[in-house]
């Protein structure tokens, strides 16, 4: 994984993890650690002659010309290494420097011939202004990261109630140098006595700018250095055996590490997003995205780290093992960046103030011609009303673009995207399919002729509608434990058995059934796949009651039913894939919303109010940066699938992070309501119907343990839990 999407991004990220993989080794990290004094590491030439201390700067002043997120590719792949020296303070330094016009120090930085560095808080630094317009600068800034070894120190200080930034030069100022709590990169206090400070050298820019782009790239190297432990964490779990078994096959260790994963992905994502929101044409935008990045990115490199040394065991703890050295820098960024509650509360008061992000899929030239195609075709379904509109939807493939023609339009990722724009624009809304999306791909995939014929156009155009007929009450999410029988008998099939949460049953048309029928065979064999008529004799429906009080889930118990021969799809024992199956061209769709409902309920509640105390508003900022993350991991996803990538990790971590997002989030609506929300249930979908309905989203189509056994299992390649053994 990586912070860029684009090939150019991949293949930078490949030649900067080779480089740092021959150049930066444990023996580095254990040199510059146990050394008295911070020196320029033997790769930082190697590094300039690259141009990668100038990615993000124009060629005028000595750099490539490229942006933000090439330099946070770069940073999130040093990270990875934990490089000593001081290529984040440098680049960070020519940055701000960028961003304030001030160009005299831009090309020697680039070229790495002058080494900057950026003090995030002013200490007691401050501006003194004489009535002759002069202007100097006394006092002794906070910890400045990189600053054994700066010749430039841009400073922020205090003037006349707001912030100023300037930039000095080394002989101006004094330095304290401590030996730091991050061993590899360390840090000085700056002393500036009454130093006279030129009009140039006042920086003329948003004062949040400077904080805005360290929270950016110290999300970056964030992400790497998560990555870095996620990885060691992962290849240790593997091997390492206890008790007989490799740990990662216990779930405290197996869950511990995909939640890593999970804040790994959290971390790049942010980053991401706040280094192609720089550019933003809405500041404010931009400094919404930053203010999310500097709240969860470098948190979450500091949880994962911690994580790593606990997964490590004893060796963690050692001198010798470099997971410590993870740990220091991610506190140290933690602590220089300030606290992610301030950044919350920034996040929500920007949030109450009316800004979203913004987000949104460059298409590629040729989606204007099918833009053109589209927009013609669907006139005519504006021109319709009801039942005819959905049914001329259907028939032109509408209801589901992404399957293959007549059914859908073979639609590809770019075409599905546009589709999906057109239909909104035009104020048109195919038939939702519910069960039936997932049915429909099965039955063209592996249904016979006559079935196609007899069930696709039908539930294409709403007149089937579908439930399924899968968990059993002993067999949830372990389909292979399926004991519902199914007994060969003349011209068809004789079930016997019972399902439960069957979503939807006692308003179905049609079921898709999993039953067993063969009892000698390995359990995921012996499944055979059936549509089953709801109206058959022998089946009794009844509703469940569910705590929010509706009753959309149903037990229906089947007793000696009839399937004929003709509604078995694929062979008997086939059941198991076909209940697995996906076509290759998926749905691909798009969510503009960065907040969600919940949120959005959120803040609606504090519009309403008397003003949130700062707990409120760091609750609120938690929130909403849980949101935009998410959505910015959906994002993610639908753009690998347009350029034609194997999906990353994005989705299963979305999903993940976003049933806990809305549980907490609807948990939080009925705390800020309070005793308004105990009077009652109130309507359907208000905040404490969504707060108890919340509680199925961690259980339904896959519990969050299984969701994290998966993550563990396929994307860090721990050792499966072991099979269960049979009872004598």
């Amino acid at each position: 994984m990586t912070i860029g999407l684009t090939q150019e991004h991949l293949d930078l990220r490949d030649a900067v993890r080779a480089f740092a993989t021959r150049h930066i080794t444990e023996d580095t990290l254990h040199a510059a650690a146990d050394a008295d004094k911070e020196t320029l590491p033997a790769h930082w030439s190697g590094l300039a002659d690259q141009g990668l201390l100038g990615l993000h700067l124009p060629e005028e002043d000595g750099g490539a010309g490229y942006g933000l997120v090439e330099l946070a590719v770069v940073t999130e792949e040093l990270g990875r290494a934990t490089a000593p020296g001081p290529f984040l303070p440098t680049t960070l330094a020519s940055a701000v420097l960028h961003a304030a016009g001030h160009r005299t120090y831009l090309a020697p930085l680039a070229a790495g011939t002058t080494l900057g560095a950026v003090g995030l808080a002013p200490g007691t630094l401050a501006l003194a202004r004489a009535a002759d317009g002069t202007v100097t600068v006394t006092g002794t800034s906070e910890l400045v990261i990189g600053g054994h070894l700066a010749d430039v120190f841009v400073l922020p200080a205090s003037d006349n109630g707001r912030t100023t930034w300037l930039v000095l030069p080394r002989a101006a100022v004094d330095t304290t140098d401590v030996r730091s709590h991050d061993l590899t990169r360390r840090s000085s206090r700056v002393t500036v006595r009454s130093v006279p400070v030129p009009a140039v050298d006042l920086l003329d820019l948003d004062p949040r700018t400077p904080r805005d782009l360290a929270a950016t790239l110290f999300a970056a190297e964030a992400a790497g250095l998560a990555d870095r432990c996620v990885t060691t964490a992962a290849q240790y779990a593997r091997v390492r055996e206890q008790f007989g078994r490799r740990i990662g096959q216990f779930q405290g260790v197996k869950h511990r590490c995909a939640r890593m994963l999970a804040q790994t992905e959290q971390a790049r994502a942010c980053a991401w997003d706040a280094a192609r929101a720089y550019d933003a044409v809405d500041r404010t935008e931009a400094t919404l995205a930053a203010a999310v990045a500097g709240s969860v990115g470098v948190d979450a490199a500091f949880a994962v780290a911690k994580d790593c040394i606990q997964v490590l065991g004893g060796i963690g703890f050692t001198w010798e093992h470099d997971a410590h050295l993870a740990l220091r820098r991610a506190q140290t960024l933690r602590i220089a960046l300030g606290p992610a509650t301030a950044w919350r509360r920034r996040v929500a008061r920007l949030a109450l103030d009316g800004t979203r992000r913004t987000l949104s899929v460059e298409l590629p030239a040729e989606a204007e011609a099918v833009r053109k195609e589209i927009r013609g075709e669907l006139r005519a379904a504006a021109a319709l009303d009801g039942k005819d509109r959905l049914t001329h939807l259907a028939d032109h493939g509408y209801t589901a673009p992404h399957l293959p023609a007549p059914w859908g339009r073979g639609a590809g990722p770019v075409d599905q995207l546009v589709i999906a724009q057109e239909l909104q624009a035009a104020e048109l809304t195919p038939v939702d399919m519910i069960i039936g999306g997932w049915v429909v791909p099965t039955i063209i995939a592996h249904g016979d002729p006559a079935q196609q014929d007899r069930f696709l156009a039908p539930s294409l155009r709403g007149d089937i509608v579908w439930c399924q007929l899968f968990s059993e009450p002993g067999a949830g999410s372990d389909l292979a434990g399926l004991t519902t029988r199914a007994e060969k008998v003349d011209g068809g099939w004789r079930i016997t058995g019972q399902k439960v949460w069957s979503s939807m049953a006692h308003d179905a048309h049609w079921g898709v059934l999993l039953a067993r029928t063969d009892a000698d065979v390995p359990k995921h064999k012996g499944i055979s796949y059936f549509l089953l008529d709801m109206t058959s004799p022998g089946i009794d429906i009844r509703p469940l009651r569910q705590i929010t009080g509706d009753a959309e889930f149903n037990e229906v118990f089947l007793d000696g039913v009839f399937i004929p021969d003709e509604l078995l799809v694929g062979a008997p024992g086939a059941g198991w894939k076909l209940a697995r199956t996906t076509l290759a061209n998926e749905r691909v769709a798009l969510s503009h919303d960065s907040v969600g409902s919940g949120a959005e309920a959120l803040l609606e509640i504090a519009a309403a109010s008397d003003g949130l105390d700062d707990e409120q508003l760091t609750t609120l900022g938690g929130h909403l940066c849980d949101a935009q993350t998410g959505a910015v991991l959906a994002l993610r996803t639908t753009l690998r699938t347009v350029s034609g990538q194997q999906p990353g990790a994005e989705a299963s971590v979305a999903k993940l992070l976003g049933v806990e997002h809305q549980q907490r989030v609807w948990e939080t609506c009925m705390d800020w309501q309070g005793s308004a929300a105990l009077t009652g249930e109130g309507e359907r979908l208000d905040a404490t119907w969504q707060f108890l309905n919340a509680r199925c989203l961690s259980i339904a189509g896959g519990t969050t343990e299984i969701q994290l056994n998966i993550i563990g299992e396929r994307m860090l390649g721990l050792p499966r839990d072991p099979e269960p053994t049979e009872k004598g």
